[in-house]
């Protein structure tokens, strides 16, 4: 077994903070953002995050929001991350970092090599870089579409800061995976569902066992 740490992202239900805790998932994400089957109202989210033990890492999940839209995340959920999931720039991820005093991962979107220059840069302002899938054109979610690249680009890279793969993970890829990139942080969030924004308790322990080596699981 490895201490891969894992990220379960987009929870919807109190019940599946409880099933990804008992999982084993090092992470728990909550999505603010209306178009997505995962988002979450202030109230629910306060309530889900207010569940989670001390030492599981409660994130936000925002895209392009605004300071006003963060100011009300960050006062009204208990949170320990920010996760900017739009096209925020270096210098709006610096100010968000700075403004709310919270540590922030950017997620990066990788489809060909010319996309990996755009890590670096990031890396230098970000807490946590999220290597993940860049959507395909035209479409409304930033990330949770289910969709991998090609992790082969990214292998033996490694960045300033702590670094976590995303996009189109599920059990059945996730070792191949980790094995090609030597990623030692993964995040999920289709991967683990029944249906989209409906989380699979079943899967969710599926993933984090085979994302650990835990054959035995």
């Amino acid at each position: 077994m490895t201490d891969t740490r894992v990220k379960i992202c987009g929870l919807t239900e109190t019940a599946d903070v409880a099933a990804a805790l008992l999982a084993g998932a090092s992470y728990v994400g909550f999505v603010f953002f209306p178009k997505s089957p995962r988002h979450l109202e202030l109230d629910a989210a306060a309530f889900m995050a207010g569940s989670v033990p001390e030492g599981i890492t409660r994130v936000a999940l925002t895209v392009d929001a605004d300071d006003a839209t963060l100011d009300r995340i960050v006062g009204e959920v208990p949170l320990d991350m920010l996760q900017l999931h739009g096209s925020e720039t270096p210098e709006r991820v610096a100010a968000i970092r700075a403004r709310h005093g919270l540590p922030v991962m950017k997620a990066v979107g990788v489809a060909d090599a010319g996309d990996l220059p755009a890590l670096d840069r990031y890396a230098d302002v970000a807490d946590q870089i999220l290597v993940d899938a860049k959507p395909p054109k035209g479409a409304d979610l930033p990330g949770g579409n289910g969709l991998a690249f090609d992790w082969r680009l990214i292998a033996e890279r490694d960045w300033s800061q702590p670094w976590m793969l995303a996009g189109g993970l599920h059990a059945g890829n996730v070792a191949e995976a980790i094995r090609l990139t030597g990623a030692t942080q993964v995040d999920v969030s289709s991967g683990v569902e029944s249906a989209p924004g409906m989380k699979d308790g079943e899967r969710m322990r599926d993933f984090v066992a085979a994302a650990r080596g835990d054959v035995t699981a």
